[in-house]
C-alpha cells in the first residue's frame, strides 16, 4: 500500500490507510462533526442517504504546531471556508459517500471501512475532480489531512497543515506531468 493516492482515472484518486481499530472509532472520526474536526472539517452530518453534510474547514487552526502560512492562492482557506454536500451513500460503520459542492461543481468523497485485525483499512476516493490543478490539490489535502487523522488515532501531535500540504501537492503536481 502506498502512502500517495493512487489516479484511478484523470479525475479520480483514491487512498489507503491502515489505522487503528475499532472500526466504529474511526467511522466515529468520519461522521461526528466535532471529532471530524480536529482532522478534516467539522460541521453536521445527517447521516443517511439524501442527508446533508456540512463541511466547515479550518486548517489554520488544525494543529498546535508552529505552521507556515498557506500558499497565495489558499489564502482565503486559512480562515474559516464552508462547503456542503449530500448523503449519497450511508452504511454504518462502513461506508459514507457525499458530494462536495464547490461553486458550480460537485465532486463525489467515498470512504470505506474495512476491519483488518487489530486495524481499520480507510479507501477514500474522491472522483469527479475537473482540473489537473484540482486534482493536485485535492490529493496534497487528502493526504496531509489523513495524515492528521492516523496522528490523532496514533496518539501522536498533530503534524502542521500548510507545511505538509505545500510540499505534498508540489510533489502531486511533479507526479501528474511525469
Amino acid at each position: 500500500m502506498s502512502e500517495y493516492g493512487e489516479m484511478l482515472s484523470p479525475n479520480t484518486v483514491r487512498f489507503e490507510r491502515l489505522l487503528p481499530g475499532p472500526i466504529e472509532r474511526v467511522w466515529n472520526y468520519i461522521i461526528d462533526g466535532e471529532k471530524r474536526a480536529q482532522w478534516l472539517c467539522g460541521g453536521d452530518t445527517d447521516a443517511r442517504a439524501g442527508g446533508k453534510i456540512e463541511l466547515r474547514f479550518h486548517n489554520g487552526t488544525i494543529s498546535d504546531l508552529p505552521d507556515d502560512p498557506p500558499p497565495a492562492k489558499y489564502a482565503t482557506m486559512n480562515e474559516k471556508v464552508s462547503f456542503h454536500g449530500t448523503i449519497t451513500r450511508c452504511e454504518a460503520p462502513t461506508v459514507l459517500a457525499h458530494t462536495w459542492e464547490f461553486e458550480e461543481t460537485a465532486s463525489e468523497v467515498c470512504y470505506e471501512l474495512f476491519e483488518a485485525g487489530d486495524e481499520v483499512r480507510l479507501v477514500l476516493t474522491h472522483s469527479r475532480l475537473d482540473t489537473p490543478e484540482e486534482v493536485a490539490g485535492a490529493c496534497g489535502g487528502w493526504h496531509t489531512h489523513l495524515g492528521i487523522l492516523a496522528d490523532i488515532l496514533e496518539g501522536r501531535e498533530r503534524r502542521p497543515f500548510w507545511k505538509t500540504h505545500t510540499i505534498l501537492e508540489a510533489e502531486y503536481e511533479r507526479r501528474l506531468q511525469a
